[in-house]
């Protein structure tokens, strides 16, 4: 398969003045790549010719596309000349690279890329997950080199915020919580960030392989706070099920295909829920879907979760001891006391000490927010009736691939053999927004 059979037309798109474009990419590191599917042990890192030649090709294919930014995944950092190679090519085609290894010396980690014609970097900050799955994540605080759009007041928010990660593989079902945990520290981190540096109206720009579906938990939740997909909103692709699997991204070990790497887009005039809100629904709904796993109907889930309790309703120890029984607590990558405080505080609707069986439904067994959509979202901002208009700057989604062309099909070839992994190149064009802020 040739690396370069894109179309002229689609390269020419992505180079339009104003424009932003994008990669994210898994790159499967050599100490990962198995050349015998017979014996595991057998690795491409011990073959320097054949990674060599893998990853120069990669490197052929990312400066092919000239993204903006490019974002990489299972990069191996644990090879001083593989990181040489990277930053050696990407340098001298005018990136500023930035990569960070796993912690506990896991030997893969984490490469963003910055062309220096495009953007400019004011900062980056490193965060450490310190969780069961050793996984970490790069911020970038960008601007943009040549204004996006002008208005009355001179060049408007030409600035940024890029977050790049690769998320825990879901082993087991125990693990969804480690990963919502990743999501959560990542959107903490970013509201953090953005009140140090008094930055209110700017677009946030996620990237990475999140090892997860669009029916997955982790997808939900970045929805409920704002963020699109952008390969689906390229592609006209909505939440429902029956859009769920019209593309794939990734072979995982198994041989199962799944979408999975996404470059997610929040602009500066989404509403977003409170965080802590969110995240208390995301937890109920892995709850639910815990619950559902074991058979349990509507009536047997409130049993269940009240326990030896005489009375019709959930007390805290008895909704302790209900998710220790399916491991959401009790082990170190669990829920903390803090936090089941935290959501005993959402569930306990009217603040009586216990959550009765209305409540039950309303927060655990019936959520309203997994039904939220892109439409639900835009309603929810504000008229401006006090307080004052202020311009800033977001993107639109003007284009969207996945390469090799075949997983936009939900397809896998058998002929590639960059990574198992597609990558996903977008192309945002800058648009001025009116967003209101409260005096």
């Amino acid at each position: 398969m040739s690396l370069l059979s894109m179309p002229e037309t689609e390269q020419e798109q992505e180079q339009e003045q104003g424009c932003l474009s994008c990669t994210t990419f898994n790159i499967l590191a050599p100490i990962y790549k198995r050349l015998d599917q017979q014996n595991q042990g057998l690795r491409e890192s011990e073959f320097r010719a054949m990674w060599v030649s893998r990853n120069q090709k990669i490197l052929d294919w990312l400066l092919y596309k000239s993204s903006s930014i490019i974002c990489l995944q299972e990069f191996w950092v644990g090879s001083e000349e593989l990181v040489r190679m990277y930053q050696e090519r990407l340098g001298a085609a005018g990136y500023i690279t930035f990569n960070l290894a796993r912690t506990n010396n896991r030997g893969d980690g984490l490469l963003t890329a910055i062309h220096k014609d495009y953007l400019r970097v004011l900062n980056y900050r490193e965060l450490p997950f310190n969780d069961f799955g050793d996984r970490v994540a790069q911020l970038l605080h960008v601007q943009s080199v040549v204004p996006f759009l002008p208005n009355r007041k001179g060049n408007i928010g030409q600035e940024m915020l890029i977050v790049n990660t690769h998320l825990l593989f879901p082993h087991d079902s125990s693990l969804s919580l480690v990963r919502l945990h990743q999501v959560y520290k990542i959107l903490q981190y970013v509201e953090s960030y953005q009140r140090e540096n008094k930055l209110k109206r700017i677009p946030i720009i996620l990237c990475g392989d999140w090892n997860g579906s669009k029916r997955g938990h982790v997808y939900k939740f970045l929805r409920s706070q704002g963020f699109v997909s952008s390969y689906d909103d390229a592609h006209k692709y909505t939440d429902s099920d029956a859009d769920a699997h019209k593309w794939v991204s990734h072979r995982n070990h198994r041989g199962n295909i799944c979408g999975v790497d996404f470059i997610w887009l929040c602009n500066p005039n989404k509403s977003r829920k409170p965080l802590r809100t969110s995240w208390a629904e995301a937890v109920f709904s892995i709850i639910k879907h815990l619950l559902r796993k074991a058979s349990l109907s509507e009536d047997d889930a409130f049993a269940f979760l009240k326990g030896d309790n005489q009375g019709d309703f959930i007390t805290f120890s008895a909704l302790q001891e209900a998710l220790r029984q399916v491991n959401l607590i009790g082990h170190p990558y669990g829920l903390s006391f803090l936090e089941m405080k935290k959501l005993w505080a959402q569930a306990d609707i009217n603040g009586d000490g216990v959550i009765d069986y209305e409540e039950f439904k309303q927060k655990i067994w019936n959520p309203k927010w997994s039904e939220q959509t892109e439409e639900y979202l835009e309603t929810m901002i504000e008229e401006p009736k006090k307080g004052t208009n202020e311009e800033a700057i977001g993107f639109r989604v003007k284009n969207a691939l996945l390469f090799p062309r075949e997983a936009e099909k939900a397809m896998w070839p058998e002929n590639y053999s960059l990574s198992d992994h597609a990558s996903l190149n977008v192309v945002f064009s800058p648009l001025s927004l009116q967003c209101f802020s409260a005096q």
